[in-house]
């Protein structure tokens, strides 16, 4: 049955956390929609802001505030209606709520006090740029927003600087400039996308190096509009094959490939797999 009855549609008890347009108000799912006009009450980020995608989907639900400010004195409120058989939407200002927002807390709480939770898919700022970047999308790794100040920043950095997999960061426009730099100096000179105002009228992606966007963005007025900063994962190592070849050539005439290509790959820190192709061929030509 998923999030509906089956009788006339209408949902079942529990809290629906709903994704909304990151910008283009026509990025929202037909099931949003059936949720947010079908639900009891919509818990939003800022009542405001909802309330204009409401208008513009002609939808008139009643709205109550739920963010940072306010999370811990609304959330017994919710709590309590949803005990009692409420159907609750939650949402964000734009996107998927619990990314960068306290929605997390009242999923968790509903979840222990056994009150059913529903996702409804959509809209995410950090998977649209990442579908924009360029960048690889194996493995990536959603951070947030970093410290504001300098020092507390350049430790969060340190902590991610080996982590083999592309960057997702939200940035505040004021700080581009400064964080981009300290990104270069911190992380090395990686490639990078800095995205804007994604799905919106002046949407901006800009792709280089770290050092060399630092750059631009320290000689240019500070953008407007939502940033999100994507940084490519660091440079593999290069292995040195001619050293590779070199070893192996004095280890095989006395060693098993296996045993030869475990001793040179821990004295080298080169991935076996790569060692052991380069042994079999190498023991493959002599035979």
């Amino acid at each position: 049955m998923g999030a509906f009855r089956k009788s006339g549609g209408e949902l079942a008890p529990g809290l629906y956390v709903t994704a909304t347009p990151i910008g283009n108000a026509r990025d929202i799912t037909l099931r949003a929609l059936d949720v947010l006009a079908g639900c009891d009450l919509i818990a939003a980020e800022d009542t405001r802001v909802s309330a204009k995608l409401l208008a513009i989907h002609g939808i008139a639900r009643p709205l109550a505030a739920y963010n940072d400010h306010n999370g811990a004195r609304e959330r017994p409120k919710l709590l309590a209606r949803l005990k009692h058989g409420a159907r609750i939407a939650l949402i964000s200002d734009a996107g998927t709520p619990l990314v960068s927002d306290p929605g997390y807390k009242l999923v968790r709480e509903a979840l222990a006090e056994g009150v059913a939770v529903h996702a409804i898919p959509g809209a995410s700022a950090s998977l649209t740029a990442l579908a924009l970047a360029g960048l690889p999308t194996d493995r990536f790794l959603f951070v947030g927003f970093l410290p504001t100040k300098s020092g507390e920043r350049g430790t969060a950095l340190a902590e991610l600087k080996d982590i083999r997999a592309t960057l997702i960061f939200f940035e505040s426009a004021q700080r581009l400039g400064e964080s981009l730099a300290q990104m270069s100096e911190v992380l090395g000179d990686r490639a990078v996308a800095v995205t804007r105002e994604l799905t919106k009228l002046h949407e901006e992606v800009r792709r280089g190096t770290l050092r060399f966007l630092a750059s631009r963005y320290a000689q240019e007025t500070p953008p407007k509009g939502e940033v999100t900063i994507l940084v490519g994962p660091p440079a593999g190592q290069q292995a040195d094959t001619a050293r590779i070849d070199a070893l192996l050539d004095k280890a095989l005439p006395f060693m098993p490939v296996k045993a030869a290509a475990e001793l040179i790959a821990e004295a080298l820190n080169v991935p076996r797999k790569e060692i052991y192709r380069r042994a079999l061929d190498k023991k493959n030509d002599a035979d």
